[in-house]
């Protein structure tokens, strides 16, 4: 399982949990706060009644006084009041009166005038004193439908409790008010839950792709390929530094370990023949002095090699310069057509000397590509002198430049023997030369890889394939 959906299921389990915990808390705590404010509500209602109806309950008229004239006629009142989105036409209130026996001595319904209701909470503890309020059921055994009530006492002259009176209110007049707020908060829970949870992924996503950068940075470094440190952001960024600053060094010392080992190991072949030709230049004469066909021959071997080694010396430092960049610092329009002509001028002198004709087949109108001129020009250059090495006398050399899609190839094709099958797949690899067809002098074997290294470094490849009416064609390959 990947980090990042780790961390997203795991701040999902902590998100989901809290959201339900607190909706249902919240959910939980409205019904009970609103009843509780209706209760409070109650309160108040019930002792101003107590002591609006004091009166005509001490003077025995309470059925009939104008107390209970003003409460029936409630009942007719037209309320037509609008409640936070809620029409309310009519009142829901009952008002009962017991005397100091818990007898209904009123009821504004009419309907149990002379029970006993002492049993009941609200008139049993309003009589003795004490605060009294129930809630029950409108029906017996139907709990869904419940009606709160809530008393106080009546009190004559001395403040003696004389009777109770009682408020009742079915708590279903509250229920779309309850409803709603719990819809409420249900929506809007799931509103945060939902942002919280986008949060999450986009947290998720940005930890995971800053992650993915680094990590495919390590795999490009491992498999040795050219890779821009990431472009990551806070820790992460100075990771990858840490990173690219530890391959650089580390890169550098393993660098300059193979290349001394390898230099070292190709110098031996060119030394050995500058040695032997130059202790028998030095031998002391014999019977004969040595013919000057054979001094000449072996003084022609002393330049020969020591041109060798410093050719193999300027190319190595090239190919280190190359080598060593990650990318191109500064790269700059560049038009290939121009960059090959420039490339031909140089390499005139060194074809004419092997009677080795170039042909130029350069596509027009082609748009410059983003590069090093410098680099390509010196690719092309080694292309044409690999090619030059393999030509047969006479031979031509054809530098062709087309449009390959969204990239553009230089291919530079010769008709000499092609290259071994065994040897296809080295040809780009460091120090690795073929004999020369005219009995030549190996070459330093830097050259394509150079070219394979510059085509690299500008995002392009190189290749080095036979073709099947004879010789080889290199390519060099740059997007563009």
């Amino acid at each position: 399982m990947r980090i990042g959906l780790r961390i997203f299921l795991g701040y999902f389990l902590i998100v989901a949990v809290a959201a339900l915990l607190l909706a249902r808390v919240f959910v939980a705590e409205v019904k009970p706060g609103v009843r509780q404010a209706m209760e409070d509500t109650l309160v108040d209602t019930a002792n101003i009644l107590a002591e609006l109806a004091a009166d005509d309950f001490l003077a025995g008229r309470i059925d009939h006084g104008d107390f209970a004239k003003r409460v029936r006629a409630l009942g007719e009142r037209d309320v037509g009041a609008a409640i936070w989105g809620f029409r309310k036409r009519a009142t829901t209130y009952r008002v009962y009166i017991t005397d100091a026996r818990g007898i209904v001595v009123f009821d504004s319904d009419g309907r149990d005038v002379g029970q006993d209701y002492s049993r009941w909470n609200d008139v049993y503890l309003t009589l003795r004193g004490r605060y009294g309020a129930r809630s029950s059921p409108a029906t017996p055994g139907n709990a869904d439908e419940t009606i709160m009530y809530v008393a106080a006492p009546i009190r004559d002259d001395a403040r003696r409790v004389v009777g109770s009176l009682t408020v009742a209110k079915p708590n279903s007049a509250i229920a779309p008010f309850i409803a709603r707020s719990q819809s409420v908060v249900m929506r809007w829970g799931f509103v945060l839950m939902g942002v919280a949870l986008l949060i999450g992924v986009l947290v998720s996503w940005w930890l995971s792709r800053q992650i993915d950068l680094l990590r495919r940075y390590a795999h490009a470094v491992t498999a040795g390929a050219r890779a821009p440190p990431p472009d990551a952001a806070g820790e992460f960024g100075e990771l990858g530094r840490a990173l690219e600053t530890m391959r650089t060094r580390l890169e550098g010392k393993q660098y300059v370990e193979q290349y001394v080992h390898t230099l070292t190991h190709e110098m031996k072949s060119p030394l050995a023949a500058i040695r032997g030709s130059a202790e028998l230049l030095e031998s002391p004469p014999g019977d004969g002095t040595m013919p000057d066909a054979d001094r000449a021959r072996f003084a022609g071997s002393i330049r020969g090699q020591a041109e060798r080694l410093a050719q193999m010396i300027d190319k190595l430092l090239a190919l280190a310069a190359v080598e060593h960049r990650q990318r191109l610092e500064k790269p700059e329009p560049v038009a290939l057509a121009a960059i090959a002509q420039e490339a031909a001028e140089q390499c005139a002198q060194r074809l004419h000397k092997t009677g080795a004709k170039l042909l130029l087949d350069l596509e027009p109108n082609l748009p410059p590509v983003l590069g090093d001129g410098f680099l390509l020009r010196q690719a092309l250059i080694n292309l044409i002198e690999n090619a030059a090495d393999f030509s047969p006398a006479q031979g031509e050399i054809v530098l062709r430049l087309r449009r390959d899609g969204e990239a553009q190839r230089v291919e530079v094709s010769d008709r000499g023997p092609g290259v071994p099958d065994y040897a296809l797949g080295r040809v780009f690899e460091r120090f690795y030369s073929l004999p020369r067809p005219a009995g030549g002098s190996r070459s330093s074997g830097l050259g394509l890889c150079f070219v394979a290294e510059v085509a690299s470094l500008h995002g392009g490849g190189a290749a080095l394939v036979n073709c099947d009416e004879g010789g080889a064609v290199a390519s060099l390959v740059v997007p563009g």
